[in-house]
């Protein structure tokens, strides 16, 4: 299959390798790997640039794995790793030419992902349900929480029970009914055997296969999981979203690199917007709740707005104490008119701990309205940290790389070029976002930078390279091995001391024009000010001469 696909994709194959080179060469953060193949034909291929390795040490604690290509007949075998950032925006993790659909190529695939990303292992992954990618995900992450795509499973179900949703209309909004709002898993089995008895499918075959693997679905037993929904129903899409609009069925191999960067960019420029609204504009706050205050300076702008709708509905929702142990108090919580979906929230006073039957935390990382609600009640203020994610926050790119859930890397990474290009890049975040303050302050900060940039340059004729720096690098770029008969021919540039002068200049270089966009942003906003005091004085003028006739 390989050497056939090969073929197919022509010369397509040599162009995305010599752009994948000439990439690692200007910047050996980039990271590319190849999977050997016994006919020599070329085995699949993986890469993730030093952006996507860095955006995982923020926020890799859930992954998706899309593998559009497969179900939607694409011309490229493009598939890609993503994640969710701190504004809840698809963020790339690496990518990838399946040039082989077996179970060994995805195992590959998914160790030579983990290599590049230091072997830090996700709490969660989302991929479509397909029989070789839960082997390989199963084979190399086997504490990893796997999840099925439910609209790949909902749009399959429609092809397979088509003869059903012809005949029975409303079937299809009571199966997506029961699967999406029963919030137990007591509640989803009653509702799952009501809805095939009164349809009479008892004995279907697919769905027997669907309620054989329903913990790798269904909502109700993911609720313990951090999968970075804000909603039973938000990931309910596609896994596609990075791409989407940018590579497709009619994507040639040819036209896959430049669509590639395009997403990028795309993404990238959303983010800056993201990131510049959350500095510099104030949310409108809807209570004189101090934790309402708290949470506007400490969260992105979307995950602030999330936060506020549950704490809006605390009005709505009161907390009845139902038992107190002494320690533990155990709350009910209910929307007024609806005390039949009641939650009960246990919190501890002395730890000021809570837990409630929602899993809303747990799932998303956002509290939800009914320990709110009990916070209300027991009088605190102010959000107790640890219901404070920090990669949904405004600092979630700086500081400490290591998030709230995932493994720590071991030890001697520590001491990796990976590692220190890493935390240059944190100090280089903490440098921009205070560079561009005020006009002022960006004019010292780039006359720094090129200071900076000169220093940079002279320590080239002056700091040799150690042994322990190369021998670590080159730990970095050496041949990966996959089980079986599969080779990786880890891409290795020659001089590692003209990388590490070059990777630094990129970062300055890269600072620099976040700077320019800050810079222009600032600008737009400045423009913007005076255009509105023009407007405002010419009616004032205006209303001062209807006045004097």
């Amino acid at each position: 299959m390989s050497a056939t696909r090969h073929r197919a994709l022509g010369g397509g194959v040599n162009h995305v390798l010599d752009y994948l080179r000439r990439m690692q060469a200007e910047n050996p953060s980039f990271f590319y790997a190849i999977q050997g193949d016994n006919d020599h034909t070329g085995g699949s291929i993986f890469w993730a640039d030093a952006t996507s390795r860095m955006n995982y040490a923020y926020f890799g604690d859930t992954v998706i794995f899309d593998t559009t290509y497969r179900t939607n007949r694409y011309r490229v075998p493009f598939a890609s790793f993503t994640g969710l950032n701190h504004h809840g925006q698809p963020v790339l993790f690496g990518c990838a030419l399946i040039l082989n659909d077996s179970e060994a190529s995805f195992a590959w695939l998914f160790q030579t992902w983990l290599h590049a990303m230091s072997d830090r292992r996700p709490i969660s992954i989302t991929t479509d349900p397909d029989r070789l990618i839960q082997m390989a995900v199963t084979q190399v992450l086997p504490e990893t929480r796997l999840r099925f795509n439910r609209w790949s499973i909902f749009k399959e179900t429609q092809e397979k029970l088509a003869h059903i949703y012809q005949s029975q209309p409303t079937f299809e909004i009571e199966f997506k009914k029961c699967v999406n709002e029963t919030e137990t898993i007591n509640e989803f089995e009653s509702s799952w055997v009501s809805l095939l008895e009164r349809y009479f499918v008892m004995d279907n075959e697919w769905l027997q296969s669907m309620y054989n693997a329903r913990q790798q679905w269904v909502p109700a037993y993911m609720r313990d999981t951090f999968f970075g929904d804000f909603s039973i129903t938000e990931r309910n899409i596609g896994l596609n979203s990075f791409f989407e609009g940018f590579v497709n069925a009619s994507t040639t191999i040819q036209m896959l690199i430049k669509q590639y960067e395009k997403a990028v960019a795309s993404w990238h420029e959303k983010e800056l917007k993201s990131d510049y609204d959350t500095t510099n504009t104030s949310p409108v706050l809807k209570t004189p709740s101090p934790m309402e205050k708290q949470a506007a300076n400490l969260y992105t702008r979307r995950i602030f707005i999330k936060f506020q709708e549950e704490l809006v509905e605390t009005l709505a929702n009161p907390a009845t104490k139902i038992d107190d142990s002494g320690t533990v108090a155990t709350y009910r919580v209910a929307k007024f008119g609806e005390e039949h979906k009641a939650h009960t929230v246990n919190f501890t006073s002395f730890e000021m701990k809570a837990n409630c039957s929602c899993q809303m935390f747990e799932h998303s990382g956002i509290i939800c309205r009914h320990i709110l609600a009990v916070f209300r009640a027991k009088n605190v203020l102010t959000l107790p940290s640890q219901y404070v994610l920090k990669r949904w926050t405004r600092n979630a790119k700086i500081g400490d790389m290591q998030d709230e859930h995932a493994t720590e890397l071991p030890n001697n990474s520590r001491e990796s070029l990976t590692d220190r290009s890493n935390t240059l890049r944190q100090e280089a975040i903490k440098y921009v976002e205070e560079g561009a303050k005020s006009i002022h302050i960006y004019n010292v900060a780039m006359d720094a930078l090129q200071e900076a940039l000169k220093k940079v340059s002279s320590a080239k004729n002056q700091s040799p390279v150690s042994a322990e720096d190369g021998a670590l690098s080159n730990g970095r770029n050496q041949e990966l091995h996959a089980a079986g008969d599969t080779e990786t021919v880890a891409c290795q540039s020659a001089d590692e001391k003209e990388k590490k002068i070059r990777e630094l200049t990129t970062e300055l270089e890269s600072i620099n024009r976040r700077c320019e966009v800050y810079r222009a942003n600032l600008l737009a906003v400045l423009r913007d000010m005076e255009e509105q005091k023009l407007k405002l004085s010419v009616k004032v003028q205006n209303a001062r001469l209807n006045l004097r006739e």
